[in-house]
């Protein structure tokens, strides 16, 4: 036997996840700035994930009082977080918007779920549910128009390559994410990850794997000189603190289920963000690349609804996702 929220409990949750989805798709819009300016993918990444681990240190403290014993048996899951939800995803990500443009590095990453069903399928030799199978099938095809092979819109080899490695860290991230411990609070969860997220970044940066470098001068933001600061207190205050901290929220009233799909409007944001901020504007094949995408995903997404045993892919995160 299922209960159903209240509705006015439902209805909050809708508002708290469309405004986080809507924070987190300004990430990628706001960083861009910054790359262009000097900026590298690891000194941004490690100014969202630095910052959010100083901001949310108090809160998550608070909310592991008398759980010490909870905290320590998720170290590792912790830090499997920070090394692919953090590190992993955004890195790659972020090299792939210097490259291509916002909404389509992110479209390529949200193929996730549909790797997951591919993997599960050549290591298990189970063939996946007709949701499942229908959903890859589209949202494969709709990768294909989004790379436009056509070649007038078609992104930078590179640039495919960082998403598609970016795709493959949120993989890792779904699959860690059905096995997390419901003991652990998840703004706990998301300030530990941040902070080993954030030390790996600093000692990449350190050894000289991979530069850290940034610039403290203007950037060139909507055609007009501005302060490196505005983008930067976007990225770290609104798209990463204030849309985990809303995901939250909308998430303990939704479910999981119910916000992953909710979630996938992050897009949506991000390509209106981008177009509006960037002038970045997919061509009308990416458009319809992009919707089939979605469409796939959310059928993949709906094959946990049948009672067929459970596949990585229909495992959903119990924080939000940061991706852009």
């Amino acid at each position: 036997m299922t209960t159903t929220a209240p509705p006015r409990r439902l209805g909050s949750g809708l508002v708290l996840t469309l405004a986080a989805a809507a924070a987190f798709g300004l990430g990628g819009p706001f960083v861009k700035p910054l790359l262009e300016a000097g900026w590298t993918p690891s000194a941004a990444v490690l100014w969202r994930a630095g910052g959010a681990a100083l901001v949310l240190a108090i809160p998550a403290a608070l909310s592991l009082r008398g759980k010490g014993h909870v905290l320590r048996r998720n170290l590792g899951t912790i830090g499997l977080y920070g090394v692919f939800a953090v590190v992993a995803a955004q890195l790659c990500f972020y090299s792939a918007i210097e490259h291509m443009s916002v909404g389509i590095a992110l479209l390529i990453e949200y193929l996730a779920p549909v790797f997951l069903v591919l993997f599960a399928w050549a290591r298990n030799r189970r063939h996946p549910g007709r949701f499942t199978l229908a959903g890859s099938v589209v949202a494969l095809a709709g990768l294909v128009l989004v790379l436009d092979l056509s070649g007038e819109s078609t992104p930078e080899l590179i640039g495919i390559a960082w998403a598609l490695t970016a795709s493959l860290g949120l993989c890792v991230y779904y699959v860690i994410a059905g096995r997390v411990d419901p003991e652990l609070p998840p703004i706990a969860l998301t300030a530990g990850a941040m902070t080993v997220g954030a030390a790996i970044l600093i000692l990449l940066g350190v050894t000289g794997v991979t530069p850290l470098r940034a610039t403290f001068g203007d950037v060139v933001f909507l055609g007009n000189e501005i302060s490196w600061a505005v983008p930067a207190a976007v990225i770290l205050g609104m798209s990463t603190v204030l849309a985990y901290l809303l995901g939250i929220q909308g998430g303990s009233r939704l479910g999981t289920r119910i916000a992953s799909f909710v979630g996938l409007t992050e897009v949506l944001f991000s390509i209106v963000a981008a177009w509006a901020l960037l002038g970045e504007l997919p061509a009308p094949i990416q458009f319809a690349g992009g919707a089939l995408i979605l469409t796939g995903v959310v059928l993949v997404r709906l094959q946990a609804e049948e009672p067929a045993p459970a596949e990585p892919a229909a495992q959903e995160p119990p924080v939000p996702v940061v991706s852009s």
